[in-house]
């Protein structure tokens, strides 16, 4: 390692954090969870869904993540970063809103699925700002997002296209591409609130959320095939829900942690850094 990755390590706080972070988002995935709990693999399931029924869970999930980014990012309080997260809070919301949407299919999915993404959205941009980051930052709503990414592959990934920095690094390139366009855009708009037009701004959250949702309607439609095991019901859909929230507040918990630390050493010294610690917990 370089001199920058031998500081990470010779800051004991800074690399007990780093662990941390390697052993959250290193943890079983939302598939093998849920699976747990309904006792079966889901991958058999959710291939047994009809094409009408996987198409429009993917409409609804796109459709659920947009709004979610829109009202979660602008109700948060923003003024204070470093601010205590509140984790219960959020796994209590998503508990009630699943047992609402319990196995009622399409039509409640289309209902419930809004709710519990955009409180999924609030816990993750709760955990950013307990980090220390700005949620009026444009880097730090894109952050937000690509939580939502760290929860399953689409079935269109290349088989390289694993771990955590590979599945960050579809935004990378998504957003060089943009960045582009919003050169010479310095007017302070409305929308997101980005420090940028309404319409970049609408154009940048729909080319990410694209992306997200091929990952992020996998582990929906594994939810709903999940709910739709004989005798799961309301029960199962407060657990999967909690389950849900309590999955993506560790990923969120362990993004921000490596992305606060990339601040201070540099990307590729944590990144080199990671990829050492999580070779380590394999081995």
């Amino acid at each position: 390692m370089n001199e920058l990755s031998l500081r990470v390590q010779d800051h004991p706080q800074d690399m007990a954090d780093l662990q941390r972070a390697v052993a959250l988002l290193e943890a079983p995935t939302l598939t093998a969870r849920m699976a747990n709990v309904v006792g079966a693999p889901l991958e058999f399931a959710v291939r047994k869904l009809p094409n009408a029924v996987s198409s429009r869970i993917q409409s609804v999930t796109e459709a659920a993540l947009y709004k979610a980014a829109q009202a979660a990012l602008l109700t948060m309080d923003r003024t204070q970063p470093g601010k205590r997260a509140s984790p219960r809070l959020h796994k209590l919301a998503a508990a009630a809103s699943g047992a609402v949407g319990g196995a009622g299919g399409l039509m409640t999915l289309a209902i419930e699925l809004p709710l519990s993404t955009t409180i999924i959205m609030r816990a993750v941009a709760d955990i950013a700002r307990s980090e220390g980051f700005d949620l009026n930052d444009f880097a730090t709503r894109q952050a937000c997002l690509e939580v939502f990414a760290l929860g399953g592959n689409s079935g269109k990934d290349d088989a390289s296209e694993t771990g955590y920095y590979m599945t960050r690094g579809f935004t990378t390139e998504l957003m060089r591409h943009f960045s582009a366009e919003l050169a010479g855009s310095a007017v302070k708009g409305h929308g997101l609130g980005l420090g940028i037009g309404p319409k970049e701004a609408g154009k940048w959250l729909a080319k990410i959320v694209e992306k997200v949702v091929a990952r992020f309607g996998v582990v929906v439609s594994e939810k709903f095939a999940a709910q739709a095991v004989p005798v799961i019901g309301a029960v199962a859909g407060a657990t999967l829900n909690t389950m849900f929230v309590s999955y993506y507040q560790d990923m969120a918990r362990g993004h921000f942690i490596v992305r606060r630390l990339e601040k201070t050493y540099g990307f590729e010294p944590v990144r080199l850094a990671y990829q050492s610690l999580a070779g380590h917990m394999q081995g």
